[in-house]
């Protein structure tokens, strides 16, 4: 299975593909979409799209995973957030790949082992579950790498439960 991860954003985004095989995963493209500050939001919007339109064909994941929007004190700021998540939902969409959702809580649990793990923690046991040298930079692409482990683990045990159901 092939995941896209995406740390929503309109100054960066977040992305990472990784490719789940057999319990292991492997990482296929990671990276940020960034946009220049003092630039029009409407612009930075169409940057957004643009880039990660590029990225969801180069990639070509199956499925999308999407961190959902925590809400913090600046309204203004989780407002333009909401907008430039819109864009990444429209964009996956008109490339056909379904995306799923996962809240913070879901996204440590799964990949940390504990919902209230440290940012730190969970930067830490995506670089060792990718086998990777080193954290990806930016944090956010970190982020969204996690959140495509977190989607391969949620798809996994769905999996597994279809067997154990009663008929």
């Amino acid at each position: 299975m092939r995941v896209m991860g995406i740390d929503p954003g309109y100054a960066i985004v977040g992305y990472g593909t990784v490719e789940y095989v057999n319990n292991k995963f492997y990482p296929v493209e990671f990276g940020a979409i960034t946009t220049k500050a003092h630039t029009p939001f409407e612009d930075r919007l169409q940057e957004v799209y643009t880039g990660l339109d590029e990225v969801i064909k180069r990639a070509k994941p199956q499925a999308i995973a999407i961190e959902q929007l925590f809400f913090t004190t600046n309204q203004k700021t989780v407002i333009q957030v909401a907008m430039a998540r819109g864009v990444i939902l429209l964009c996956a969409k008109n490339n056909g790949v379904p995306v799923f959702e996962y809240t913070p809580l879901q996204i440590k649990q799964s990949v940390a082992g504990y919902g209230k793990a440290l940012k730190k923690q969970v930067m830490e046991m995506t670089r060792i579950m990718l086998r990777l040298e080193k954290v990806p930079k930016p944090d956010d692409t970190a982020d969204a790498l996690a959140v495509a482990i977190c989607h391969c683990h949620s798809c996994r045990s769905k999996l597994r439960n279809l067997g154990t159901q009663k008929k």
